[in-house]
């Protein structure tokens, strides 16, 4: 029944055979030119894309428009999918092109997020999130299959199978599966995988070279990262060069994985800029030992900025009257410098300084002293300091001179340092409001002393001697340094003058200044000249001056007292020459000439009180 039948030549009736599901032989018209193919629309086009290009194809079902079947002669060719005309016409179709290649694209997608899953046992969201983020791998992998095409063995193999091929030859699962042993997060996986633009066994090459420079694991992959973009296509000859010269000028070798951790840039630079560069600081003077500590504190400062960049800051560096050399050790002991902006932190610090009075030579001397100044923040750090003296009621031009003669003022902490300091000194070592300002002007390297093991000390000495604390803040306003001078040079000094000198514990609190002093080499050698003498001084005439001073101020005191002596015998002599009166004897007064010494120093400004000048004076007899 179900056997066509089609007439013959003769009249009779022959039965064609038919297989089964075969198309009836009647919709079979040979003899029939074919009639062209009408168009299809853009939507028919993306319908068969799908359908050719799919991983997995969907079941068919009974009344599908298209048989999903790739040898069924209803689905037109894809080739003719690009063309514009059916004719077979040269212009392509660019937006089904695009649309093809992207569904190729996700197909592959697809396939290396499967081989993740099944090959390297990574969960769905990590190969999801692995694989959205290597577009250029998946690229790599699409065109290396439809390249495999031509080859002999693969021309009938379908996409999939040349893709999964390609994946697996690249051992990309294991590798990523190496790297995520080695602490590297999916992201920069991705990155490194796409860096090495499909030669995956470079990564494993230079990981295993960075191990042999002492480079950490937990830096390999930021090394790597951060290099330039040929460092995959460097062999490791060319890698041991560059090491090896930087060993040869004063580079440890077991310090070049902390110097490649931190300038990872210094493996992509060829032999002659890497000699450009280290010629740059070895022409200022620098020597082999400076320049090699130099990189081991500051790897950037070698190859992280061009050498425009680096020419330009050192020439800025030189206006301010430093010579090669100079700058050269600079450079050496503060290589952080050339990390720093000139538009963005030099030029701004500059005119602040000079806003606040310091001058040129100043500004060179906090350069020399503490370049760490040079990179720190000016909005944040300099500033709030700046204003925190001024509320203390400091003048812009007393800042100015605190910065230029102590500039490492500027490097503390003003909530851990400077503040606390200022605290101590108001309500314990009784320094008044009036001059804190004062004592902070006159001594700014107080506010670098540690309150528990210097102030806290010196304040509890100075208070056992019975010296109170208004006193103590008195004797600090006028002389702030009192409170930095070691106790083993105090101590001598404060037993000599009460012991030897006999003077009173007011000295001391008239004149703080007394522990500036050498003890061998001023008080001593002054105070014998004045016993040898019988003259005496206050502390603030006697050691200020210069010997040369001291002395005429000795001989005119010698002077005067052999006057009054003089003075003193003729009146004596008349007196005992009168007829009426009962003469004195003056060899019977041995305290005479010490009388008239007091005598004649009572209207002297630089004399001291009778009773103090006497205590002083009969210090020989102690002697």
């Amino acid at each position: 029944d179900h056997t066509p039948i089609t007439a013959t030549g003769g009249g009779g009736l022959d039965p064609i055979p038919r297989k089964h599901n075969y198309k009836s032989a009647s919709l079979l018209q040979t003899h029939q030119p074919k009639e062209p193919q009408t168009p299809l629309s853009p939507q028919e086009k993306a319908k068969i894309l799908e359908l050719a290009l799919v991983t997995k194809r969907a079941p068919q079902f009974p009344g599908s428009i298209f048989v999903q079947s790739s040898g069924d002669s209803s689905l037109p060719p894809l080739n003719t999918l690009f063309r514009e005309s059916p004719d077979g016409g040269d212009d392509v179709d660019e937006d089904v092109l695009l649309r093809a290649v992207e569904i190729r694209r996700k197909v592959t997608a697809e396939i290396l997020k499967e081989a993740l899953m099944k090959k390297g046992k990574f969960g769905i969201t990590y190969a999801t999130s692995l694989v959205r983020i290597l577009p250029d791998f998946i690229d790599y992998v699409m065109i290396e299959a439809a390249a495999m095409k031509r080859l002999p063995e693969f021309e009938d193999s379908m996409f999939n199978f040349r893709a999964r091929t390609v994946i697996e030859d690249s051992n990309v699962v294991m590798l990523v599966r190496w790297l995520k042993h080695n602490a590297l997060s999916y992201n920069r996986i991705a990155k490194l995988i796409c860096k090495t633009k499909g030669n995956l066994e470079s990564i494993r090459r230079l990981a295993d070279w960075l191990k042999t420079v002492h480079v950490k694991g937990e830096f390999i992959g930021t090394v790597m990262l951060r290099a330039g973009d040929n460092i995959f296509e460097r062999s490791n000859e060319e890698l041991d060069e560059i090491v090896d010269y930087l060993e040869s000028k004063g580079v440890r070798r077991e310090w070049m994985g902390f110097v490649i951790g931190r300038c990872s840039c210094l493996l992509c630079f060829s032999m002659e800029e890497l000699k450009t560069r280290v010629n740059f600081y070895l022409d200022m003077g620098m020597d082999y030992k400076d320049f090699g500590t130099m990189v081991y504190d500051c790897p950037k400062a070698l190859g992280f900025f061009t050498l425009e960049e680096m020419r330009e800051k050192v020439n800025y560096l030189k206006e301010f009257d430093l010579n090669d050399k100079e700058l050269g050790k600079l450079l050496a002991f503060k290589p952080d410098l050339m990390c720093c902006s000139i538009e963005e932190r030099w030029k701004p610090l500059v005119k602040y300084l000079y806003y606040l009075g310091i001058p040129k030579r100043g500004m060179r001397k906090i350069l020399v002293v503490k370049p760490i100044i040079f990179c720190i923040d000016l909005e944040s750090n300099i500033v709030k300091k700046v204003q925190f003296f001024q509320d203390l009621g400091v003048r812009d031009d007393a800042i100015g001179n605190m910065l230029a003669k102590f500039p490492p003022l500027l490097t503390y902490s003003l909530y851990k340092k400077i503040r606390p300091v200022v605290i101590f000194l108001m309500t314990r070592a009784g320094v008044s409001k009036k001059n804190i300002a004062k004592v902070i002007a006159l001594g700014p390297e107080l506010l670098g002393c540690s309150i528990s093991q210097k102030l806290e000390v010196h304040m509890k000495y100075y208070l056992s001697l019975g010296i109170r604390v208004w006193q103590l803040g008195e004797m600090i306003a006028d002389f702030p340094m009192l409170l930095r001078y070691n106790l083993d040079v105090i101590r001598p000094k404060y037993i000599y003058l009460r012991r030897t000198m006999v003077r009173p514990l007011l000295d001391i609190i008239e004149f703080p200044r007394f522990f500036s002093y050498s003890l061998e080499g001023r008080i001593i050698p002054r105070h014998k000249m004045m016993v040898e003498n019988r003259v005496t001084f206050k502390l603030r005439s006697m050691l200020p001056c210069s010997d040369e001073e001291f002395r005429k101020k000795v001989d005119d005191a010698v002077q005067r007292r052999l006057k009054f002596e003089s003075r003193v015998n003729d009146s004596s002599l008349s007196d005992s020459r009168k007829p009426d009166g009962e003469a004195l004897d003056v060899s019977e007064s041995p305290d005479c000439s010490k009388i008239a010494t007091e005598s004649s120093y009572s209207g002297s400004e630089d004399s001291m009180s009778p009773s103090q000048s006497e205590s002083a004076i009969s210090a020989p007899h102690h002697l």
